[in-house]
Order: structure tokens, then sequence, then C-alpha cells
């Protein structure tokens, strides 16, 4: 795979609609192509789109150990209604256990490199075990997300993972999300409904008020230009 792959994608493939691309792609990329789930509302549309069509994409998560209640009540909600396989994708406990003895469970708070650590820790390192051998990638981005996200492309090659990365949503809004999921009956997290627009780590996701950034509930003690935890940073 390569950059030049995934110009090429976004030439044959960007204009076909979804379900058909994502059948596409299960055919080229037979038995290496993945789907990342945090099971917010834009990865639960895929989700539907993947198992409703019974199409060939491997789904996972990362589960950092500090992720909502109401999360893992989704992710129970979802294998029930769709009864396909969502494999989970932990920290490794040695690099987690030092970290947290020398620095303290809640160390995030006190730094960004702190915060960035716990990230790599728990949702980057699992993330390339889980892209592992894999050629494409597709996550539940969507342009209007943040500023770093608006020069996304449907296909882009991220380098640091070596995969071609597929953002199905890409132009999608808010809104279109939460009509899909009312319109197919698909199981959402009830946090949406209390102003989480984006949700992560429990400790570090908020509510946000009305008119402010959809980042701002995300890490709301850093500056907006630091809000990554490096998974889609290459």
């Amino acid at each position: 795979m390569s950059e030049e792959l995934a110009k090429q994608l976004n030439t044959e493939l960007g204009e076909k609609e979804t379900v058909e691309t994502l059948k596409a792609l299960a055919e080229k990329f037979a038995g290496k192509i993945v789907f990342t789930t945090s099971f917010g509302i834009e990865d639960q549309v895929i989700t539907d789109l993947i198992f409703r069509n019974d199409i060939d994409i491997k789904v996972v998560t990362l589960d950092t150990g500090r992720l909502f209640e109401e999360t893992h009540k989704v992710y129970a909600r979802t294998i029930e209604k769709y009864n396909k396989p969502i494999i989970p994708f932990y920290p490794k406990h040695e690099p987690l256990e030092k970290f947290i003895a020398e620095n303290g469970p809640n160390s995030f708070y006190a730094s960004v490199e702190n915060r960035k650590m716990c990230c790599h820790i728990r949702k980057v390192e699992p993330l390339g075990r889980a892209l592992e051998g894999m050629a494409c990638w597709i996550t539940g981005l969507r342009a209007s997300q943040s500023a770093n996200r608006e020069g996304l492309e449907f296909f882009n090659w991220d380098g640091g993972f070596k995969v071609v990365k597929y953002n199905p949503l890409l132009h999608w809004e808010l809104d279109d999300c939460r009509k899909y999921t009312l319109e197919n009956h698909v199981p959402y997290n009830v946090l949406h409904d209390r102003g989480f627009v984006s949700i992560g780590c429990a400790p570090c996701t908020r509510a946000i008020q009305p008119g402010e950034d959809f980042r701002a509930g995300r890490w709301w003690w850093e500056s907006n230009s630091k809000k990554e935890c490096g998974l889609h940073q290459h």
C-alpha cells in the first residue's frame, strides 16, 4: 500500500454510495480491512452499515479501562442487536501499571505530556495491534469535528500505521448521524442526549454548552491546538 494508492482510491471510489464502497473495499482488501469503533454516534452508523449488510469487515474497539458505563452498555446492546462480534483491544498492563505507579491515576490533568502518554498507553499502542497486518482502516471521522479534520479526504494514507484510511462519513453532520440512528433503530450512547458530542474516556470528556466548539468537551483543560490523542495524527 502507498500514498499513491490512497489518491487513486479517492478518484475511483469517492463518489460511490457508502455501502457499495464498503463492499468494494471488503473485496479489494479481503481479510485485511478493519473498522475501529468507540461506540459514538458516527461509529454506530458505520457499524449498522457493515453488520446490516453483512459486509466482511472486521470490527474492533479499544477499551481503555476508563470508559463511561454508558459506553459499555452501547457495546452490549450492539452485540445483542446484530449478533456479530466486536473484538476488544486492551492496554498492556505492564506499561500502564508502571505509568500509574509513577504518576498517579489522574496525572493526565497535570501536563499535556502526561495526558499524551496516557493516551498512547491506553489507545495508540492497542490500535497498533488492532491494525497489525491490515491494509485498510475505516474510521468515523467527520470534517466538521475539528479544524484538524477539515482537510481530510474520503481516503487518506496513514504513514504512521501504513494503511489506507477511509472516512465514509466525512461530510455528514452530527444531525445526519442522529437522524440515521433514529430511523434505523440503531443503539446509541445516551450521553449524546446530555450534551456529549464526542465521547472518550470518562475523566477526559464533558458535555459542551450551546455555541461551544465540537472538541470543547475533550481535554477541556488544554488549548484547542493540542486536542488529539495520537490516533489520527499521521
